[in-house]
């Protein structure tokens, strides 16, 4: 039977976390009450990978996280604690910079001939003739000519292959381009074996790369595997072959004579790549990548041949029962995402024998307002909009003025964050994605030249109103079925981006946008009509673009550089939108409740900016507006003469120094540093400000470095973190980072109490179980100590309540709370899944500061109380500070409410004070009937 999902917790596997780590961690999650593992990617990977999304192999189990075996004997341990396992998938692209990926090696070795051509989502026509059935691969760190001289392309000839090694890649040589090197070693053996002139004739005749009929690929298939065993057989038999192959090969990389590099390049260029320089990528790369990861080359998974090759290994881990679920990477990337969902569902029942329908999540962002599509076979996100929703709650929304104006007044400017996403976007798309844009410039163009009508639009006029439409567009793509009429949702969000498009663009001609309109909407009767096909390939390619343009000009820049209140700049969040009224939080519960009741709920992830405590921290800013302007200014005084001046600019600047003040705040250890502490966080605050400067793009960038801004902000951070009695800083950040943490512990505490008990299935990122004060990644996947954990879980069984408060720093407190409730989902599971929700209204002074709810079926009932803003309050806020403030419980149709943390039971009905129910905790889940508890 397999187990109830009540709960998933995440691990990040790598060399330094495998199957054999995992699995003497399982008695430890079973105790605190997890019921499913959600792993992240366990199939083979490039060497070295520490996330695994850069699948080589979707077939093997990655060797470096551990053996089939070991990921057998990890599932049965799974199962004999009644837990599940749950799998990261990646349909969507596959690591080629591994030479183990063959589909990707085969292609480079064959072009458009090879039988995985079709595999990868590769333009063999490109605009450029140069790339004429040719892969780009931007991986040189120079100039091709360059690197060619200086002798960095090295030619290798073993077991009857050629190989090209380059720094950081070894490429294949496709067998026919070979024959000028056997001809040289012929020559140089003067009386070559007829063998080898019989092999170089079958290498004349082998089927060229354009022969990409089935019957010339299998042929060349065969026939190169054939020459290839023959030539092996020769160089053992006659090892006087092999040494002038060897030496035809050193002769053609001999730099001494200009001549032998002209040989080198020539075989080179009739290769079915091209090499070149990695900043080519941005305007000529001519495959998809996953966002503008070179790579990471994207498959075509709508070909059922290309789904079966890539789910085999997934399904028959469905088939034996390994598996209870899969999250889906990525699925803003696929051609049809309905269409996958669909396959995936019908395939996994047949797998199991329709016994075991699987849990399927998908990874997907929802915009402001943006809905899952409620057709697509799948039991809902993996949770990204609940961080939001929950962030949102925890907001003063009245300070929004105040602050807005403390974050401009620093600034010296106005930031407008709509205009910054456009300008964002638009920057992406120069920089790191013009391929991609001007791709759908170039098909855009050949629509319109198949009609008169249209046909006197330039490239550039279409490819620059794509580019605007895309910058406005308000979600990360739409769902148009090209072979289905348009739906509303997807007709009104292009409807939006065409027309704020052309509000921000006057002096571009209207029709340009109208005829983009009739692509993307086509009319029921078109008097002009287009190309169908053509037309339905634009809009496949159209929507798998705007999703990467989305992520990373909003997530990996904008995110970096409007920094109002960073807590809010976080996946799937919006930081233009300053919290939500408390109705809104309900009714986004109720109709997950409705719609998506297996949900998953998250708060920290693998992808998250900023761990859910450090977030819930910075969110306690919105409580005290004026006392953080009024501390912002002050470091920024004491702070100035820890600034260097490059090219007349102070380092940081203004915007940057902000951001800084808010990460500390977040980050802030909670007990007192040694040096070699000190040390650590020194360099982890480093890193994370150097990745966030050049995820800004503003003074310094991935793809440009600026290494004396760099530096320079390294070195800021340093001086003001260095303790000394000249540094003032620190004496008057430490108070407010006093005051923070405790109000952030309470943010902490409710939300880990909302993720537990409203609708949906709570998941926990690794560690995050107790206070976890992590950054982006790779800051959030440094080592967990679960041997503290461990002995905390077991402490928890003589502490009580009110001694875990008192010394909450110590984490125990969250993670009481999430054993406690775990315990609840465990007894109480239809309860969770099925059960109701419903607003409860608090009355008193302090009504605003508490959130609560009730569910219920007809047997079992659950009230929830939870505290927000509470400032005003004190620390912790418990007992009389809550005055006349009371709740009214429903009716329990039982012998009364009981508290599920301190076991206090409460009346069947009527009013209860906060000051009793929060006598205790500043936090109550109270329930009734057959509950189990």
């Amino acid at each position: 039977m397999k187990a109830a999902l009540l709960a998933t917790y995440r691990w990040q596997y790598h060399q330094g976390f495998t199957f054999r780590d995992a699995l003497a961690l399982v008695p430890y999650l079973h105790a605190l009450g997890v019921s499913h593992v959600y792993a992240s990617p366990i199939f083979r990977a490039s060497p070295g990978s520490l996330h695994g999304y850069d699948v080589a192999d979707h077939n093997e189990i990655n060797p470096e996280i551990g053996t089939r075996e070991e990921f057998d004997a990890l599932v049965a341990e799974l199962h004999r604690h009644g837990m599940g396992f749950i799998a990261d998938f990646v349909p969507n692209h596959m690591g080629i910079s591994d030479p183990n990926n063959e589909w990707w090696m085969n292609v480079l070795e064959n072009g458009p001939a090879s039988p995985y051509a079709g595999y990868f989502d590769v333009e063999w026509h490109p605009l450029k003739p140069a790339l004429e059935n040719k892969v780009l691969l931007p991986i040189l760190g120079d100039q091709y000519g360059r690197v060619l001289e200086r002798g960095e392309l090295r030619l290798k000839y073993e077991h009857g292959a050629f190989k090209l090694e380059c720094p950081g890649a070894v490429l294949p040589i496709a067998t026919r381009t070979t024959r000028p090197l056997l001809q040289r070693a012929a020559e140089n053996l003067g009386e070559a074996p007829d063998e080898l002139h019989s092999i170089i004739t079958a290498l004349e005749n082998l089927p060229t790369r354009d022969q990409t009929d089935p019957a010339r690929i299998a042929e060349r298939v065969r026939e190169k595997r054939v020459i290839r065993e023959r030539l092996v057989r020769l160089c053992e038999m006659e090892p006087e072959v092999h040494q002038a192959i060897q030496a035809a090969v050193e002769v053609w990389q001999d730099g001494s004579d200009p001549k032998n590099l002209d040989r080198l390049d020539a075989l080179i260029s009739e290769q079915p790549y091209r090499l070149s320089y990695w900043r080519v990528a941005a305007e000529e790369i001519n495959y998809r990548r996953f966002f503008d990861v070179n790579s990471l080359a994207a498959i075509r998974v709508e070909l059922p041949e290309v789904f079966d090759a890539t789910h085999r290994l997934l399904l028959e881990l469905f088939a034996n029962g390994s598996l209870d679920g899969v999250r889906i990477d990525h699925i803003d990337g696929l051609a049809r995402p309905a269409q996958y969902l669909e396959t995936l569902r019908q395939k996994i029942a047949e797998a199991t024998s329709g016994n075991t329908p699987g849990w399927v999540f998908v990874e997907k962002i929802l915009g402001a307002g943006e809905k899952l599509r409620s057709g697509w076979q799948t039991d809902g996100t993996t949770g990204y909009e609940f961080a939001t929703q929950a962030m949102h709650v925890l907001v003063d929304r009245a300070s929004e003025r105040r602050l807005t104006q403390c974050y401009e007044k620093f600034l010296g400017d106005h930031a407008d964050y709509r205009e910054m996403v456009c300008q964002s976007k638009r920057l992406i798309m120069q920089l790191t994605m013009a391929s991609e844009v001007n791709v759908l410039g170039t098909m855009l163009s050949r629509l319109a030249e198949m009609h008169r009508w249209y046909r006197d639009f330039t490239v550039n006029a279409l490819t620059t109103a794509i580019r605007e439409v895309i910058a406005s567009f308000p979600v990360y793509r739409s769902y148009i079925d090209p072979e289905h009429p348009v739906g509303d949702a997807d007709a009104t969000v292009i409807s939006q981006a065409i027309a704020l498009a052309r509000r921000r663009n006057p002096a571009l001609e209207r029709s340009v946008f109208e005829f983009i309109r009739i692509v993307l909407l086509p009319p029921a009767e078109n008097p002009h009509p287009l190309d169908e096909e053509v037309r339905r390939a634009f809009v496949v390619k159209f929507q798998q673009c705007t999703g990467p343009i989305m992520a990373k000009g909003v997530e990996d820049t904008a995110f970096y550089v409007y920094n109002r209140l960073v807590a809010l700049n976080e996946v799937g969040g919006n930081p233009g939108i300053y919290g939500t009224p408390l109705e809104s939080f309900h009714k986004q519960c109720a109709a997950r409740q409705a719609d998506w009741p297996g949900n998953l709920l998250a708060t920290s992830t693998h992808d998250t900016k900023r761990s859910e405590d450090v977030r819930a921290r910075i969110l306690a800013l919105s409580e005290m507006p004026v006392e953080w302007s009024q501390a912002v200014r002050k470091w920024h005084t004491v702070n100035r003469k820890h600034k260097e001046t490059l090219d007349g600019v102070l380092v940081p600047d203004a915007n940057e120094e902000f951001f800084l003040y808010q990460t500390l705040l977040g980050s802030w250890p909670l007990q007192p540093m040694n040096d070699e502490e000190r040390g650590v966080y020194l360099k982890r605050l480093q890193e994370y400000m150097t990745k966030s400067l050049h995820e800004a793009k503003v003074n310094s960038s991935w793809i440009d470095p600026n290494e004396a801004w760099d530096k320079a902000v390294e070195a800021f951070v340093e001086r003001i973190l260095t303790p000394g009695s000249k540094n003032r800083f620190l004496t008057l950040f430490e108070p407010l980072a006093a005051s923070i943490a405790e109000l952030g512990a309470v943010n902490s505490m409710t939300q880990t109490v909302l993720k537990l008990t409203t609708p949906g299935v709570p998941d926990f990122y690794q560690g995050t179980e107790m206070w976890d004060f992590s950054l982006v990644d790779p800051d959030n996947r440094r080592p967990v100590d679960y041997v503290a954990r461990q002995h905390s879980l077991q402490s928890l069984a003589s502490a009580s309540p009110a001694n875990l408060l008192a010394n909450w720093k110590d984490g125990r407190i969250k993670l009481f709370l999430i054993k406690r409730l775990l315990q609840l989902r465990q007894t109480s599971p239809v309860l969770f899944f099925s059960g109701s929700y419903e607003p409860l209204v608090a009355n008193g002074r302090h009504a605003e500061r508490c959130l609560a709810f009730r569910r219920a079926t007809p047997e079992a009932g659950m009230v929830v109380v939870v505290p927000r803003l509470t400032r005003p309050l004190g620390f912790p806020p418990v007992g009389d500070c809550w005055e006349d403030t009371a709740m009214d419980l429903p009716d329990s149709s039982a012998s009364g409410w009981r508290d599920v943390f301190t076991g206090r039971v409460f009346a069947r009905v009527g009013a209860a004070p906060l000051t009793d129910l929060f006598a205790e905790l500043p936090f109550a889940v109270l329930v009734s009937g057959d509950t189990g508890a």
